[in-house]
This record gives C-alpha cells, structure tokens and sequence, in this order.
C-alpha cells in the first residue's frame, strides 16, 4: 500500500498483528496494493521532514499469489464486509432495544 498517501492507516495490535487500510475503502486489495492510478491519492503532509522512533509501521507482507490477478477476489472481499456491517447494525438493533426495555421496567409510572 501507498503509505505515503493521507487515507493510508495502520494500527499494530499486541500480538503484533498489523491492520492496514485506506480510510476511503478504495484498495480493494489491501493490505497489499492500492489501485495503480487511484484518483484520490494525497500525499501525507503532516510528518514530512520528520524523524520517526521505532512506531513506524512494520513492513508489509509479502503479497499472496492470486493477488491482483483474479478481479474477484475485491468483490468477495466486499462482500464479506457487507455480511459484517449488516450484521453489526442488526446486533446494534437489538441491544438498544434490550436497554431500552430494561429502561421501562425501572421506573414504570410516567414513562411510555
């Protein structure tokens, strides 16, 4: 990935898993290449010049065979993350009205 674009982020977890994504979703095969002509690609400003300690983020893996040859690889890749985000918002449904009903039962006079 371009991490000298603006959109670019990564995140190091404790087991030293890295995340690596561009903010606006338009690198469909991240971690491993953003799109060659990508049209909202900004340079990074912010740490120009800059010396960086040891929290730069680790080198990226080396990238699957497959990757960048077979165009469906993106949309099963999208798809899977519609799957997660209609699942979210349904979980999302059902804890707030949990609460909600936990609410009523508290202080049932005046309340609908």
């Amino acid at each position: 990935m371009r991490q000298d674009c603006k959109h670019f982020q990564s995140r190091t977890y404790p087991t030293g898993d890295t995340m690596r994504k561009c903010s606006l979703d338009l690198a469909p095969e991240a971690p491993w290449a953003c799109p060659a002509d990508c049209p909202k690609f900004e340079p990074r400003l912010a740490d120009v010049g800059w010396r960086h300690g040891t929290l730069i983020t680790p080198p990226t893996p080396d990238t699957p065979a497959g990757i960048g040859e077979d165009p469906t690889i993106a949309q099963l890749l999208d798809d899977a993350e519609n799957i997660i985000n209609r699942a979210g918002d349904s979980i999302r449904a059902q804890v707030d009205a949990e609460r909600n009903q936990r609410r009523r039962k508290w202080w049932p006079f005046g309340r609908n």
